[in-house]
């Protein structure tokens, strides 16, 4: 997980917060005071900063000295942090950097960090500048009658020279925005409403960040410097992260969203404190905040969302009190006290799930079950406490496959699309569920030391006809289960080549080499690269990744995501094999499959679908500029929505569902940032989301039912593919099929 950069922080201060980031759900926190400007840093974090760079230099797999090359490198990925897009630095700016691009290295280890604070503090003024100066352009309006053009694709263009370039660079951003709005429907004077709320609003955001913001985003510059995927966490980060893996966070169970000067709440999670007290809903505004029974309500209007979110904070059976406006309630409406006690709350959302799609193969329907991993998480705390119950992506798993067995299922497909990892050890074990004991992984720590990691599971949970789903979003501990289930012959890896990542982190808490006296924590941690793993065939997917049995068309994000997209990345390597054997043989039956997966989609319509729309995705991504002409840019609206309305009238004649239009990401641009929207839209498309056709999963689960086929008409053939004494999965393919009905078709359920 990467720190984003400083304009994405802001944007994400304006939406919906994550669990993973900034929910009212998270553990024990601290209210921070409001920003002062000019920032300043702390004691603390120049000790912090420089206790990490002593783990860095020295135990990192990758060690690197923190010396003026090191400091160069630190400057450039600082400024991508700060103004990736180079709409707010001037060359004049930049070339004021100059003294600093050798000096961030004395900056860590004198203690001294006044040069990177200096660099965001001029970042802080230049945001509010620039965004001022496109407030001061709504008044006049623009004219659309000219041959002017927008570049929005800057991360390759050159600074802006001074202060005349970058404000005709601001005249057109914000020409855009007007422009987008105008061709949404929008009349003048609703468009200079809400620009001119979007514009203030983001200069207070901006004037809300402090030095917190500032320490994190430099000391996440260092530590990416280093290698892509060593990271610096904050505390709240490191909560954050804790949260993450673990699925499961004290608190009232509620996702929040900055809306104007209210923190509202965006939906409830259920079995929580607020769903259960029956006096919460989406939409209701918190405008205040009190501790216990009778602490002093402490009014919220106007803050940080995160600033809200720890004064929502707390350990399980505290109660906080929460001052609400109603969602159907004016802004002089009458305020509730709600009075919840906060309680242990499980994210369900992010845990994994089955269902089965039902297949249609000539005279009969097959069952095949699919379980969706979002990552591998596993609750560290808890089990070393050994807490017999502790949360685990494998343990959950494992239940999913024992549910999907009793339901009568006769293939899995593991769906792995954009699961970009989590636990070493969960990816080990989950493996086992397929698989049973055996080697799984081979970890390279600094000092070339091997260690052979294997699955101790006595059997193997399923046995049957598996098949691993695969996109360039899968990556890490993604990758070791997909290339050890290749490795192994023991299921298809369908999709597109993953990620690439083949390093291994670990988490380093600094408080534990100088401790806070009150107990709290100050230092963060470091999450830091101290090993690579490889294939047990002694491959690495470090740069390459899986590359699958079955391939599906991408949508050819491969040149701007992925481990091969970092200049710092570590090189691909090998190392011996590890010794294992293989269960199965894909090659007899893969040309097969393949074979029978070109003849079905060549005649899908669903398929030819998604493959239009990908065509449209990419031609539209692989934009860089827009016209600022009203009459060309409404033509090309115009003819998007006649694509998308073929695109509707096409799904409807499939499986008569439209829901994948209403996706925001498919819809016709409505000009509205997020958060802008109202709840009850963003609610809708969320959902509609959920329901949008799945082309892919629906024909990787027909593959796996084409192997059921093949392999209950060549008994010899089962035995070379699926595990030695399948037991489960011979009985499976002998027993017999429910008869298709007269009209059948792939149905989730």
């Amino acid at each position: 997980m990467r720190f984003r950069p400083v304009l994405a922080l802001l944007l994400a201060l304006t939406i919906t917060c994550s669990y993973a980031q900034s929910a009212a759900d998270l553990g024990a926190g601290g209210q921070r005071k409001a920003a002062v400007w000019p920032v300043a840093p702390t004691t603390t974090q120049a000790q912090a900063a420089q206790l990490s760079a002593r783990f860095l230099t020295r135990f990192h797999y990758d060690a690197q000295p923190l010396d003026d090359a090191m400091s160069r490198r630190i400057f450039k990925t600082y400024l991508k942090l700060l103004d990736g897009d180079k709409v707010f630095f001037t060359q004049q700016d930049i070339d004021g950097f100059a003294p600093y691009t050798a000096k961030l290295d004395d900056a860590i280890w004198n203690e001294d960090l006044s040069a990177p604070f200096a660099m965001y503090n001029k970042f802080l003024r230049r945001a509010v500048q620039r965004m001022t100066y496109a407030r001061s352009l709504l008044a006049a309006g623009f004219n659309f009658d000219g041959n002017e053009s927008y570049g929005f694709d800057r991360k390759d263009a050159p600074w802006a020279k001074d202060e005349t370039a970058i404000d005709a660079l601001w005249r057109k951003r914000t020409m855009n925005d007007w422009l987008r709005l105008k061709l949404a429907g929008k009349n003048d004077d609703d468009i200079r409403k809400t620009l001119t709320k979007r514009y203030t609003n983001y200069i207070d955001r901006v004037k809300q960040l402090d030095g917190e913001d500032a320490f994190q985003t430099f000391m996440s510059a260092y530590a990416t410097a280093t290698d892509p995927h060593t990271d610096y966490l904050s505390p709240r980060q490191a909560e954050n992260f804790a949260i993450q893996m673990k699925l499961s966070l004290e608190g009232i169970g509620a996702q929040l969203q900055a809306r104007d000067d209210y923190t509202a709440i965006f939906s409830l999670v259920p079995g929580g404190p607020a769903e259960k007290s029956g006096k919460l809903k989406p939409g209701d505004r918190i405008v205040g905040v009190g501790q216990g029974d009778k602490g002093a309500i402490t009014d919220v209007i106007g803050w940080r969302l995160d600033d809200v979110v720890n004064l929502i904070r707390g350990k399980k059976d505290t109660v906080v009190r929460l001052e609400i406006l109603p969602a159907d309630a004016g802004p002089d409406g009458k305020h509730e006290i709600i009075s919840l006690v906060r309680k242990k709350v499980n994210i369900e959302e992010s845990a994994a799930k089955k269902k089965i799609i039902e297949v249609k193969d000539g005279d009969t329907v097959r069952k095949i079950g699919v379980i969706d991993l979002p990552s591998f998480y596993s609750d560290f705390g808890a089990r070393s406490e050994g807490d017999k119950n502790y949360r685990s992506a494998t343990r959950d798993v494992a239940k999913l496959l024992t549910e999907l067995k009793a339901a009568g299922v006769q293939g899995v497909v593991m769906d792995l699309r954009s699961n970009g990892g989590g636990s070493l050890a969960e990816a080990v074990s989950m493996t086992g569920l397929f698989t049973g004991k055996g080697p799984v992984v081979q970890v390279r720590d600094a000092r070339g030391r091997v260690d052979v990691q294997a699955a101790d599971e006595a059997a193997p949970a399923w046995n049957g006809p598996f098949a691993v789903l695969v996109n360039r979003g899968t990556a890490s501990a993604s990758e070791i289960f997909s290339a050890a289930i290749q490795d192994y012959g023991r299921g298809l890896v369908i999709g597109t080549p993953t990620f690439g990542k083949g390093t291994v982190q670990t988490l380093i808490d600094l408080d534990r080499f100088s401790p806070n006296p009150d107990g709290k924590p100050q230092f963060g941690e470091l999450k830091m690269t101290v090993q690579e793993f490889f294939r047990i065939n002694g491959g690495s997917t470090q740069i390459k990744g899986v590359a699958p049995d079955l391939g599906f068309p991408g949508n050819g994000d491969a040149k701007d995501f992925g481990e091969s997209t970092y200049d710092n990345a570590l090189p691909w390597t090998h190392i011996a094999p590890a010794k294992y054997r293989a269960e199965g043989d894909i090659k007899g039956y893969l040309p097969l499959l393949m074979s029978k997966h070109a003849a079905r989609v060549a005649k899908s319509p669903g398929w030819k679908l998604m493959l239009d729309e990908l065509a449209q995705f990419k031609a539209m991504r692989d934009k860089t500029t827009v016209s600022l002409n009203f009459a060309q840019r409404e033509a090309e609206r115009k003819q998007l929505d006649a694509t998308q309305t073929g695109f509707r009238a096409r799904q409807k004649a499939i499986d008569g569902s439209d829901a994948f239009l209403k996706d925001q990401d498919s819809a016709l641009d409505d000009g509205l940032d997020p958060g802008e929207r109202s709840l009850k839209t963003e609610l809708q498309q969320e959902k509609d989301a959920k329901k949008a056709p799945d082309a892919q999963l629906r024909e990787a689960a027909h593959i796996v039912a084409d192997e059921v086929g093949l392999l209950r008409l060549d008994p010899k053939l089962a035995g070379d593919i699926l595990p030695p004494g399948s037991n489960f999965a011979s009985a499976v393919l002998a027993a017999p099929e429910k008869p298709a009905p007269a009209a059948a078709s792939t149905v989730a359920h």
